[in-house]
């Protein structure tokens, strides 16, 4: 909690409780990212913790399942998970590298964004759903652990994360993405997780809605921009999209394991939301800079010093994209568009050609890759469009320079489909780019479409007709 030691922090929170045999044990420390000494993130989240659970234990607070939780936390340590248990989402805190205790300023950051309300669009008639990101967590969570499906924790990962982190990133963020680490053994498993979301977006309907005959297939139909599920050896998992009108969407992932859980080092970061959520349920007190809750950060690439100082300094780090679903392609050339640059540039320019190798593996039909880039473009630059010409073209730059897996007019079909869309791009914004630096093609603009556009100027002029010869041997008189 901040800087403040287990006695104080559990007289703040009103427990009278005495610092834990594991805090006397533990004088480790750990380096927060402002370089503050701070005390072993692990012992101050367990005092903490364990002193609020009592508390409300005592009080009646809350029912089950709410109750059961509460008395785990009070009952037992919170110990160390290790990140190879099964392959899913969970890590250590303390000495391990891969962990960092969040600043002040970066648990205000994130609170803002889990309080922040945001509107969930319905297609047609229906009404805009308003959200909190903690509300939809609380209320999803304790449903499924209704439905006997353990959550082990809740992280919030992406761009979002990178944002609370380094706020002057150049990333931005639209999307939300919110993981539950579940369990998930099999089909019935799955589908209890849609159906739980699906019934809870009716909590988040308006008041004065009838919602007796609204049925699952009818809010999937209204307010899920997609859902994917995938389940095979490696990978259990599942999303659910929430559409936003202006791109920011909520997407819930459910992951019982995931094997590969980043694209680049300035992405994998993943922020463990469980403290910040418990302080919300039971503290009658707001944050202030010495009453926080600790929340430990993770880097999923690996050493999260590394990683943070890739993302402070815009420094294009991975391993192995041929593991990644196309490859990192268009997040890398989204990356160079934003001014990050490569920290090794033979490196990265040897794994470019494994990037478009795994990205026309992934889309290897021309229908598939226009789909996917148009997608792409439409979900991640919303508000851009001024960068959607550049981001296009450096991508064309990648793909004609590190394309090896092609045949000639394969890869020429690719280009083509680029310098089509860009063409379309300056065609919408309607710029006329500075011929100095493009080549031209020639493609009819959208507005040719119109049956009542005409490609030409007809001047209105007099018909020409052809004279007859007649042969008169003098003028004829004017009578």
């Amino acid at each position: 909690m901040g800087g403040s030691g287990g006695l104080q922090l559990a007289r703040l929170l009103g427990a009278g409780e005495s610092e834990s045999p594991s805090m006397m044990q533990c004088r480790r420390g750990s380096k927060g990212l402002t370089g503050h000494v701070k005390p072993c993130a692990h012992c101050l989240l367990s005092c903490s913790v364990k002193s609020e659970a009592r508390r409300h234990l005592a009080k009646g607070t809350y029912e089950a399942p709410e109750r059961k939780r509460l008395r785990t936390m009070a009952d037992d340590e919170i110990a160390p998970s290790s990140s190879s248990e099964r392959g899913n989402c969970t890590g250590t805190c303390g000495e391990n590298p891969h962990c960092n205790v969040l600043s002040w300023e970066q648990v205000r950051r994130l609170d803002r964004i889990l309080s922040e309300t945001i509107p969930i669009h319905g297609r047609g008639n229906f009404p805009t759903l308003e959200m909190q990101p903690r509300q939809i967590v609380k209320v999803v969570r304790s449903r499924l652990e209704e439905k006997c499906i353990g959550v082990r924790d809740v992280r919030l990962n992406g761009s979002a994360a990178s944002h609370i982190l380094h706020q002057d990133s150049g990333l931005g963020y639209k999307d939300l993405d919110l993981i539950f680490c579940a369990d998930l053994k099999g089909e019935a498993e799955f589908q209890t997780v849609k159906d739980v979301v699906l019934d809870c977006l009716l909590d988040f309907l308006p008041d004065g809605v009838n919602k007796e005959k609204i049925t699952p297939l009818t809010l999937k139909e209204a307010y899920v921009q997609k859902m994917v599920k995938v389940c095979n050896d490696s990978d259990r998992w599942s999303l659910i999209s929430l559409s936003n009108n202006s791109g920011k969407n909520v997407e819930l992932k459910f992951v019982d394991s995931l094997r590969r859980q980043f694209e680049f080092s300035v992405d994998s970061f993943q922020i463990k939301l469980d403290s910040l959520l418990l302080f919300y349920e039971c503290s009658e007190n707001p944050m202030t800079e010495t009453f926080h809750p600790t929340i430990i950060g993770e880097s999923v690439y690996g050493d999260f010093q590394e990683a943070f100082d890739h993302l402070c300094n815009k420094i294009i780090a991975t391993r192995n994209p041929e593991e990644i679903r196309g490859g990192g392609l268009l997040k890398y050339c989204n990356l160079l568009v934003r001014g990050f640059r490569a920290a090794s540039e033979p490196e990265i320019k040897s794994l470019q050609r494994y990037m478009c190798s795994r990205f026309f593996i992934d889309f290897s039909d021309i229908g598939e890759q226009q789909r996917k880039l148009e997608s792409y473009l439409q979900n991640h630059f919303v508000g851009l469009e001024d960068r959607k010409y550049d981001y296009l073209m450096t991508l064309h730059g990648v793909v004609n320079e590190s394309t090896v897996c092609l045949m000639g007019h394969e890869r020429r079909q690719t280009l083509n489909l680029i310098t089509m869309l860009a063409i379309r791009v300056l065609a919408e914004q309607n710029i006329i780019p500075n011929v100095a630096n493009v080549t031209c093609y020639y493609q009819p603009a959208p507005y040719v479409a119109d049956a009542n556009f005409s490609n030409y100027y007809i001047a209105q002029v007099q018909p020409v007709f052809t004279c007859q010869q007649h042969t008169y041997s003098t003028w004829l008189p004017c009578n």
